[in-house]
């Protein structure tokens, strides 16, 4: 079993199990699992991070709930998907060790959640990072609207299709 593979398993017992999770108690009696594409090392990403961008600039990401949360860029990542350029922000917060990656991209609404879907990138070590969507995950307001979730910004809306990570939920 792939590291991988055994994350997703203990995704699923949690969920399963755990009183934390954001499924309701109907959604807990029936869960039978989340559900994911195979892992894909093409989407796994490794690349500078070209911090040429407005650091500065506040960063005012709406919620599902109509709420904000304020972010800063840290930078932008390029890379291709199927021979096809896209481009990604990565954004911290000062409560945040880790970098945020909320996304969509064109499975959005078809065979992923439709606001979109999260990342978490270590900080760069010798001005790279990886950015690996096998890892990408539906937020909580997913699976129940009483979580508030940011929505990704414009800028993180990909053309390209993203088949990494987890797809959207089923009940």
């Amino acid at each position: 079993m792939s590291e991988l593979d055994e994350f997703r398993r203990d995704k699923d017992d949690f969920f399963r199990e755990d009183p934390r999770a954001p499924l309701t108690p109907e959604q807990r009696a029936n869960f039978a699992g989340l559900s994911y594409y195979p892992e894909s090392a093409a989407l796994r990403i490794e690349a500078e991070l070209d911090t040429r961008v407005d650091r500065d600039e506040d960063i005012v990401m709406q919620t599902t709930t109509g709420g904000t949360q304020v972010y800063r860029r840290a930078g932008k990542v390029r890379f291709e998907v199927d021979g096809r350029p896209a481009e990604i922000t990565l954004y911290e917060s000062p409560e945040q060790h880790e970098l945020f990656v909320p996304f969509r991209d064109a499975t959005s609404g078809k065979e992923t959640y439709g606001a979109g879907r999260y990342l978490e990138v270590e900080p760069p070590v010798d001005g790279r990072v990886v950015v690996d969507f096998n890892d990408a995950y539906n937020p909580y307001c997913c699976y129940n609207e009483a979580w508030s979730c940011p929505i990704p910004p414009g800028e993180n809306w990909l053309a390209v299709p993203v088949r990494a990570g987890e797809k959207d939920f089923r009940t």
